[in-house]
């Protein structure tokens, strides 16, 4: 072909080529132009809803004072996200969760979840207690839908402030197909934990949130990136069903330490606990005086878990105590405050120690 017209030839083509090149990535793909998912935040109070008296208050501060509707109006960028609206279920400190507002909180959610328009839930969460009902939602609402628990280290007001990032991300990670079957989560400082493994593990840091087997993944500019899955049992293939629990047992911590008082377990007895979760130094360990009085409230029927107060590991069965003689439970890896929540409903089907142990292996 001459040079000339070969020149001309590919001229022609470019400019046809130019327009299409130009045109926004939305034109081309019709799926772009799909209703985003509804995801509904479920707001309970706590940090992420408190407010300081100036912008220098990170650590003091008062709890559970914004509305849900004003956290959502301040993320603009949610509606980029999702079609997110919020409900007001309660609004206090985390550390004013009782059982009957777990099992509250948990039938809303269950309720929520069978609509088929709404594609995840949202709980906005206080810090204190935010693992707690993260593994008890894990443990009773029986769908694969997400749920995401959030909340925040500093309120709203403060410099710095993580609740608006926090709360974005667990809006993108409940609206995100990919995170359907991962059991209930918890998103903090751009990480996705297990609500089963994650625990706060400092008090003044934004960073508080960890789990000793590592984060499922991340939360990072609207997208989500996973690493991992939850091995055991979660949501759909949980035994445990929140639409047929209305009441949770009382179950007792009582924390191990050198020089301890015997008046914690009786304490307990008088109370009528039904399980009491001994939160051992090292293995679980308990204090020789202290064998006696764990046995008793065995005796009497109370429940008797072995913990440990130990941050990272897990509890051996039949190390440090003889469990398999005295018909103790160990909580394997499970922390004290969620062996307790693990005990309480495990006691909604069964007082069986055997199986007892057997949930705690499987969950």
């Amino acid at each position: 072909m001459n040079p000339i017209r070969r020149h001309l030839t590919i001229a022609l083509a470019a400019s046809l080529l130019l327009p299409l090149a130009l045109q926004p990535a939305q034109a081309q793909s019709p799926a772009s132009t799909a209703p985003k998912p509804q995801v509904v935040i479920l707001a309970t109070g706590g940090t992420i809803a408190g407010a300081g008296a100036s912008a220098t208050n990170s650590a003091s501060y008062q709890a559970a004072k914004v509305p849900v509707d004003k956290l959502i109006a301040g993320i603009p960028e949610l509606a980029d996200v999702a079609q997110v609206r919020g409900e007001q279920v309660f609004q206090i400190a985390s550390e004013s969760f009782t059982n009957d507002k777990l099992v509250q909180l948990g039938k809303r959610v269950s309720q929520l979840l069978r609509d088929p328009a709404i594609a995840g839930v949202v709980v906005t969460h206080g810090t204190d207690t935010l693992e707690e009902t993260a593994f008890f939602l894990n443990l009773v609402i029986r769908s694969d839908k997400p749920v995401v628990v959030v909340g925040s280290m500093r309120p709203g007001t403060a410099m710095s402030a993580d609740g608006m990032l926090n709360l974005y991300n667990a809006v993108v990670v409940a609206a995100d197909p990919r995170s359907r079957g991962q059991g209930t989560l918890v998103v903090m400082s751009d990480e996705i934990h297990a609500g089963r493994d994650v625990a706060k593990r400092i008090n003044i840091k934004t960073s508080a949130f960890g789990s000793q087997w590592g984060p499922l993944g991340m939360a990072v500019e609207g997208r989500t990136y996973w690493f991992r899955a939850l091995a055991k049992r979660h949501t759909v293939k949980s035994e445990f069903d929140i639409d047929a629990i209305d009441k949770l047992p009382e179950v007792f911590i009582v924390y191990g330490s050198g020089n301890m008082s015997l008046e914690a377990y009786e304490a307990a007895r008088r109370s009528g606990a039904k399980a009491v979760v001994h939160a051992g130094t090292g293995n679980g360990s308990v204090a020789n005086y202290a064998v006696d009085a764990l046995r008793s409230l065995r005796t009497q029927g109370a429940q008797v878990i072995r913990s440990s107060r130990v941050a990272d590991g897990f509890v051996i069965r039949n190390a440090e105590q003889p469990d398999d003689k005295y018909d103790w439970v160990v909580a394997h890896d499970l922390n004290p405050q969620k062996a307790k929540i693990l005990a309480a409903v495990a006691l909604t089907k069964t007082n069986d120690p055997k199986e007892l142990q057997r949930i705690f292996w499987e969950y």
